[in-house]
């Protein structure tokens, strides 16, 4: 039987770092959901002592992500007097860096939420996923850092908001059977161009449920036909073959897998593009 527990993620700012690595921590246990307890923006006293209430009454692990050594001191006490652990996950790596660069670290809480110029970039990269998605705004593909194509439903707007929020401007262009792509993407220079693939089966089966969605019903239309759809992929595989573009097949990776591989492509597509 699955023991129930709980686990507190103290942060004193908005808290994703420490959610992230619980997210990533818990998917490796099979039956494990603990209850969990989100405390952010802790930087004074009186929260402080909210926390350790909290922690009292619901007693769990604590990972926390806290600059002020007072906090820090108050909260560790703590967990060591209830009888739980407290582990700080940003130390390891901090300590790590610190002795290996030899410098000192700033010690200012939510430092990389502030509102710098990579934050503006990572909105305007936003504002430009959104305006050159499905196609659209074709004379703005120039501007583009990275430019995905492909069939319908093989997730070029998702990856391409992904990349966005880590400051990339990201434009997709779709591949329509039966319609030439457009030559402001065959002829582009510049940005990366890279094709997204999938399996066909498994392509149809993402397509029957997006009409069954829309429509209450599988109309069998072309657009969910194995062999159609078989002709459509290959068509775009050789589109991208003949100009050379890397393609990506996403039929068993996520949005953040897809994204990492294509930031690999574009490090190495903007040294290559080096002087």
């Amino acid at each position: 039987m699955e023991k129930p527990g709980n686990l507190h993620l103290v942060s004193d700012a908005t808290g994703e770092t420490v959610n992230s690595v619980a997210r990533a921590v818990l998917s490796q246990f099979r039956d494990v959901e603990p209850v969990e307890h989100a405390w952010t923006l802790v930087r004074t006293r009186g929260h402080m002592d909210k926390v350790i209430a909290g922690i009292e009454a619901f007693p769990g692990p604590v990972l926390y992500t806290l600059i002020n050594e007072t906090l820090r001191g108050r909260l560790t006490d703590a967990c060591r007097r209830i009888g739980v652990p407290a582990i700080s996950v940003l130390d390891p790596v901090m300590h790590a860096l610190v002795s290996y660069f030899d410098v000192a670290t700033v010690g200012r809480p939510g430092l990389q939420h502030e509102m710098d110029a990579e934050y503006f970039s990572r909105i305007e990269a936003m504002n430009f996923a959104m305006a050159h998605d499905d196609g659209q705004q074709l004379s703005g593909l120039p501007e583009a850092d990275v430019v995905l194509t492909g069939v319908s439903r093989t997730s070029k707007t998702p990856t391409c908001i992904y990349l966005a929020n880590r400051g990339i401007r990201a434009a997709n262009v779709p591949l329509v059977p039966g319609v030439p792509a457009p030559a402001e993407l065959v002829d582009l220079k510049g940005p990366l161009v890279v094709g997204l693939t999938k399996d066909p089966m498994r392509l149809v089966q993402v397509r029957k449920n997006r009409l069954r969605l829309l429509t209450e019903r599988d109309d069998g239309s072309a657009y969910a036909d194995l062999e159609a759809v078989k002709q459509e992929v290959a068509e775009a595989r050789r589109l991208c073959s003949s100009k050379g573009w890397p393609t990506l097949d996403v039929t068993r990776r996520s949005i953040e897998e897809t994204a990492a591989a294509i930031m690999t492509l574009l490090a190495r597509h903007r040294r290559q593009a080096s002087p």
